[in-house]
């Protein structure tokens, strides 16, 4: 593996890593602000930890795939990510950090007859949770890697993983900082996963720029006409 295609393998897992879970931030920075005697910053991290490993073993039927099918075929599941985007700018929700306190307070209530403790248990639940849209990202991007990118770009999200959960701590302590990213950084995810997805779509030349912009133009339609039926 040259010099190149491990800068390559690099900025594709930091980049890609971002765009999934800067949405966590969020989560984090909730689960930080109810920190007391029984819930603790090790509960967060070594549950936010177990949850994104398995999240990251779902999406191992990317890699998978990726040695039976062609990589032009894969890169089609790049348009997953770019409907989700798609979908979060036409069918904007309201925040909801409160029913996400609500899901947290029911899963820390809940006993678990094994080795991990309930508040470890419901930050995994969380992580899982909120994590259609890694998998969905993961798999196609996976399925275009060979061995050794896959194996950067695992590194890298673990790494990252951990500057995460420091940096939502942190950030519990800047009032401020914290209200902005709560109200805000939803508004940036849809851009970030279409982006994404049109670069795992045109990295493995799936579709022409040209055939890319009219699927997602596609896309727009049919995401407005489910809106239209469910309403």
């Amino acid at each position: 593996m040259s010099w190149n295609n491990y800068v390559t393998a690099i900025s594709t897992g930091v980049i890609t890593f971002i765009a999934t879970n800067i949405d966590d931030i969020v989560i984090l920075l909730l689960f930080f602000s109810q920190i007391n005697s029984n819930f603790r910053p090790r509960h967060i991290v070594t549950g936010q930890f177990l949850g994104f490993t398995f999240l990251v073993i779902l999406s191992l039927s990317g890699l998978f795939s990726g040695l039976v099918l062609s990589k032009s075929w894969i890169g089609l599941l790049g348009l997953l990510p770019i409907a989700i985007g798609i979908d979060s700018l036409v069918n904007r929700e309201e925040d909801s950090s409160e029913e996400i306190l609500e899901e947290t307070e029911e899963y820390q209530v809940t006993i678990i007859p094994n080795l991990l403790s309930p508040q470890i248990y419901s930050v995994a639940a969380v992580t899982v949770a909120n994590g259609s849209d890694n998998i969905s990202v993961y798999v196609p991007l996976f399925a275009s890697s060979n061995l050794e990118s896959f194996v950067v770009t695992i590194i890298m999200f673990f790494i990252l993983l951990g500057i995460w959960c420091y940096a939502a701590y942190k950030l519990t302590k800047q009032k401020i900082i914290a209200d902005i990213l709560t109200r805000y950084i939803n508004h940036v995810v849809p851009f970030v996963l279409i982006g994404l997805g049109a670069f795992i779509v045109l990295k493995s030349e799936a579709l022409s720029l040209i055939k890319l912009v009219a699927s997602c133009f596609c896309l727009v339609i049919l995401v407005k006409n489910n809106e239209i039926e469910e309403n």
